[in-house]
């Protein structure tokens, strides 16, 4: 039987569609592949005016690494290749902001060996998140839970290297800087309905108290953005610098558009990636490393190394500000 060229342009046109069908779900699946295991460096400048010397030189300042929601994952044999990506970097400080097991993990052994071999190369300081507390509450009950500082994942970290913040904080100096550096993992304010922080009340506003009571450079580490950006927490605290995580950078990162969804700040949320001003507070909130079982992995969305550089300015405006990335 012979072809008719109306029935070969319809075998053409199928042949086209499926091509452009498969190209896309290659996308969509390489998208995913990079998302967990291309892993990219963002270098963030950090402008502060009147930034606390611990003299008089007048080009103080420091570098630190941000790290957050590693969710047990490994890039390499015990995660070598990030500890040599971070090593790169030649940091005066690490900073690892939570989620970096599962609340189901069968042991602290992946962040126990990170923190291990970070510790060789800067001090580091870590922040508890919700899944570091949930794996708490599973492995040892829930009233360890609440007092966190005496879990043995806590011991297991500190016994790595680590500091570990909750609601407590270290007075360091870095780079010629005086720094004060806390961790909290509850909100800021209080849930009353208006998320008011004046109506704070008990250990977490006598903590937030006694932390801005000081004239050094404040640095808050708090795994949630949410615990800042909510009613007037913002503005109420004098808190110079809140670094946070948790959202994975809205999970799936839309072209053009953003994250898709946030947490508590729910869908395209305003706060889930980047260095920003909200009140008297700079937040920042890295995308972080991987993310743990959910409805959606991540999408175009690569794991973040987040490199800090803070340094003093002259008196000029701090709202200019490059953000540089690395392959």
């Amino acid at each position: 039987m012979k072809e008719t060229g109306e029935s070969r342009l319809t075998k053409n046109k199928t042949v086209i569609l499926l091509l452009i069908i498969l190209l896309t779900l290659l996308w969509f699946v390489g998208e995913i592949l990079i998302s967990y295991h291309w892993m990219k460096v963002n270098r963030y400048p950090v402008t502060v005016r009147n930034l606390p010397y611990t003299d008089t030189v007048t080009d103080a300042g420091f570098k630190m690494v941000v790290l957050s929601d590693l969710h047990d994952h490994e890039f390499g044999k015990d995660n070598e290749q990030l500890i040599r990506c971070v090593k790169e970097q030649d940091p005066e400080m690490i900073i690892l902001d939570g989620d970096m097991l599962n609340e189901d993990s069968k042991s602290d052994e992946v962040p126990v060996r990170l923190v291990k071999g970070l510790a060789e190369i800067a001090p580091v300081y870590y922040a508890l998140g919700n899944h570091e507390l949930d794996y708490i509450g599973t492995a040892e009950g829930k009233k360890m839970q609440k007092h966190p500082e005496n879990s043995e994942l806590v011991k297991d970290l500190t016994d790595a290297g680590a500091c570990v913040l909750e609601e407590g904080y270290r007075d360091v100096e870095i780079g010629g800087c005086k720094v004060r550096i806390g961790g909290m993992y509850e909100y800021a304010f209080a849930l009353d309905g208006d998320n008011s922080a004046e109506n704070l009340t008990g250990d977490v506003r006598d903590f937030l108290e006694e932390f801005q009571n000081t004239d050094r450079y404040k640095i808050m580490l708090c795994h949630r953005p949410d615990s800042f950006v909510f009613g007037d927490a913002s503005d109420y605290w004098k808190i110079d610098l809140v670094i946070s995580g948790h959202d994975h950078g809205g999970q799936v990162v839309i072209p053009f558009k953003g994250g898709l969804y946030g947490g508590d700040q729910g869908w395209f949320p305003p706060y889930v990636h980047g260095l920003y001003r909200t009140g008297r507070i700079r937040l920042f909130v890295t995308s972080g490393l991987s993310s743990e079982k959910q409805m959606l992995p991540r999408w175009n969305n690569r794991p973040e190394i987040a490199v800090l550089k803070v340094h003093g300015s002259d008196g000029e405006s701090s709202k200019k500000m490059d953000r540089k990335t690395e392959n």
